[in-house]
């Protein structure tokens, strides 16, 4: 199948979400990779939990929150968890690491390589605007990358049917000719069931997920992109 267009995950994919963990580890000495990790937990819980139960309309949301709004939340009950009392600045300073997440090395060369070769990129993320913007524009990504798109914009985060639906509404490309990358297998899933052409950057050499299809590629970071498209 032709792809025209590839499409980006945003934290775990481009952006390390435990690149928080030395900051955490300064404030919590022995703690700061297992809050970092509860954290991330309950972050993605947090925002099933929202679709899950929301009712089922095209638009809008009864439980909505904004992304930051859950990440604010999903730190203090790892705070909380591991009996951190952290001073209002030292968790201001946690959140604000959202902002400036280290991008992963090979990052910056493939889409710069992906916008050379003439292929439409974009990245999708459960996070709010504030928050991917910020983030792209510390990595320098702006000029490499042609869209940002947002699940907040329709208020339903992934894996929801009508998040997925706001990619193809933004590029104008099917989703069948559009190869989705991500390093979350539950979020592969999510999209190939929607029809996208997959591929998991598996970085922790985890085993495929046991429910809905296989990826259709995989690759332990992301130059697969690169190797998949090489082949296409």
């Amino acid at each position: 199948m032709t792809i025209r267009s590839v499409v980006f995950d945003a934290y775990g994919t481009l952006f390390d979400v435990y690149s928080i963990t030395a900051k955490l580890e300064s404030f919590c000495p022995g703690q700061g990779l297992a809050i970092a990790q509860m954290w991330r937990d309950k972050q993605i819980e947090y925002s099933r939990l929202i679709s899950l139960c929301d009712p089922n309309i095209d638009r809008g949301s009864r439980y909505y929150e904004s992304f930051w709004s859950i990440t604010s939340k999903a730190l203090d009950y790892a705070l909380t968890r591991y009996g951190a009392a952290l001073t209002n600045l030292e968790v201001q300073a946690l959140l604000n690491q959202y902002y400036e997440l280290d991008a992963f090395k090979e990052s910056a060369d493939v889409l710069r390589t992906l916008k050379q070769r003439g292929f439409q990129t974009a990245i999708f993320s459960n996070g709010d605007p504030g928050m991917l913007g910020a983030a792209v524009a510390r990595a320098e990504f702006e000029p490499i990358v042609e869209q940002l798109i947002s699940v907040d914009e329709v208020r339903h985060f992934k894996t929801m049917p009508q998040a997925y639906a706001l990619v193809q509404q933004r590029t104008n490309i099917a989703p069948s000719e559009t190869l989705f990358v991500s390093s979350n297998g539950w979020d592969i899933i999510g999209a190939q069931w929607f029809g996208f052409q997959t591929c998991w950057v598996n970085r922790n050499a985890l085993p495929v997920e046991t429910l809905g299809p296989r990826p259709h590629h995989e690759g332990s970071d992301l130059a697969v992109v690169l190797e998949v498209l090489a082949r296409d």
